[in-house]
């Protein structure tokens, strides 16, 4: 269940208000400060699963990017922040983060390789919410993990069932493939990462 704290705030108010060492995590919604559940059981074993097959890969094919333990993602219109599950940085963009090295906080697209949520009941956030303001700031690729099958029929298909969506940005919109069942993922940043949808989420 998230609880929110109804006092409308800034994107820097926020940051400045962040409490560390917090047992909790916090998103900004349009605005309002949302505590949000921190991920749990399967939710928290599937993204450092991923996580750590996203590492090795990096380190594997000698790619500048990497996986920061923790980081903040400013909306365009700077009313919402968003601390994803998984998320992939381009080492060499961050020279162009004002707000990186103090605070951690991403406010450019190109600094970002790929963005991945691992869907829990707050699945409105994953597909309308983050879909919208991903896509706005022009983060090249954004995968959601629904292996509870939560969201809704009109983006994971009806009958519901496990679905792993992979967002590619072509031309500004997100083009969406979706993987199932015994799939292999078709991954544009990682096209040599070999991933079975049934293998990820039977862990």
């Amino acid at each position: 269940m998230i609880q929110t704290l109804q006092k409308e705030v800034t994107f820097d108010e926020f940051i400045a208000w962040y409490p560390e060492n917090t047992e909790h995590r916090y998103e900004l919604h349009d605005g309002v400060i949302a505590e949000m559940p921190k991920p749990k059981g399967k939710h928290s074993k599937l993204a450092g699963l991923i996580s750590g097959k996203l590492f090795v890969e990096i380190q594997r094919s000698q790619l500048p990017f990497f996986i920061p333990r923790e980081c903040i993602i400013k909306s365009r219109d700077g009313k919402s922040g968003y601390e994803p599950d998984v998320i992939v940085l381009d080492e060499a963009a961050l020279v162009n983060e004002p707000r990186w090295e103090a605070e951690s906080v991403i406010t450019q697209g190109n600094s970002v390789k790929l963005i991945i949520e691992v869907v829990s009941t707050n699945w409105r956030d994953d597909y309308f919410r983050k879909l919208g303001d991903y896509e706005e700031l022009g983060i090249p690729e954004y995968w959601v993990f629904d292996y509870l099958a939560l969201g809704g029929r009109n983006f994971i298909g009806n009958p519901k069932q496990p679905t792993i969506s992979v967002y590619e940005l072509v031309d500004g919109e997100y083009q969406v493939t979706q993987f199932r069942g015994n799939e292999t993922l078709k991954l544009p940043t990682f096209p040599e990462l070999n991933l079975n949808v049934e293998q990820i989420f039977q862990l």
